[in-house]
């Protein structure tokens, strides 16, 4: 058997070759008999083993059970027929046919699971961008609501002061008062209280005689001066009602 001239990578070269030989009626065997064949056997057990596939892990129409039995009939078809189809493409060459099938299987095999991953992650939608489909509102905008700035009172009056007034498409007017209640500190001013002389016990006001005590004489003490001019606790009230 004469030997290939090209390497199995030139196809344009090889299938000329191979053309050639079994045009020649003096080379024996007719190596386009095989290659055909065998190429069409190993296209279509392709062809059923990605439906089974398709039918057993992404449609599920098919158990997981069967879909393996199914891939392990078909398996040996593919195989064969791509050996048959290097045999040919190799001239009767039985060590580079072997190698040749080799090669196409792994990249048939690596081909299908990368396949497989794409359909897997498009199919689930993850890994995709959010699309502007998730951006679409359900039942309609919604209004927005307008804030107003507080009414308030001046001139010391009781009128209410009145929050934000939030109002809302549709012709509805909705209102939120606030009613602050407003503090006030109050001194009352009460008379100077009496205090008791250290010296005699008498009680007496000091600004009523002339800070000295009535019985005794003795003049008032600085702090009982202070403690007699001292104010009242101051007293609270609200000047707001609520509404």
């Amino acid at each position: 058997m004469p030997q290939s001239q090209y390497r199995a990578r030139q196809v344009g070269d090889k299938t000329r070759e191979v053309i050639d030989y079994d045009h020649d009626e003096s080379l024996p065997g007719k190596p386009l008999h095989i290659l055909i064949p065998g190429g069409l056997i190993a296209l279509a057990a392709l062809g059923v083993i990605i439906l089974v596939i398709y039918q057993t892990w992404f449609e599920n129409q098919l158990a997981q059970s069967t879909g393996i039995v199914l891939l392990a009939i078909l398996a040996p078809f593919y195989v064969g027929g791509v050996f048959l189809f290097s045999y040919g493409y190799e001239l009767y060459n039985i060590p580079r046919a072997i190698r040749l099938t080799a090669i196409i299987v792994f990249v048939t095999l690596a081909a299908v699971v990368i396949i497989a991953v794409l359909f897997v992650v498009l199919g689930s939608g993850k890994g995709l961008p959010e699309g502007s489909s998730k951006k679409k509102s359900s039942g309609g905008s919604k209004p927005r609501a307008k804030s107003v700035p507080a009414f308030t009172s001046s001139g010391g009056s009781n009128f209410p002061n009145l929050g934000n007034v939030v109002v809302l498409g549709g012709g509805r007017t909705h209102t939120r008062e606030v009613t602050r209640e407003v503090v006030k500190e109050v001194e009352v001013p009460v008379a100077p209280r009496s205090v008791d002389c250290p010296f005699c016990g008498r009680s007496y006001v000091p600004a009523e005689n002339d800070y000295a005590c009535p019985a005794c004489g003795a003049a008032t003490q600085p702090e009982l001066i202070d403690e007699s001019q001292e104010s009242r606790p101051k007293a609270a009230g609200g000047d707001i009602d609520n509404p």
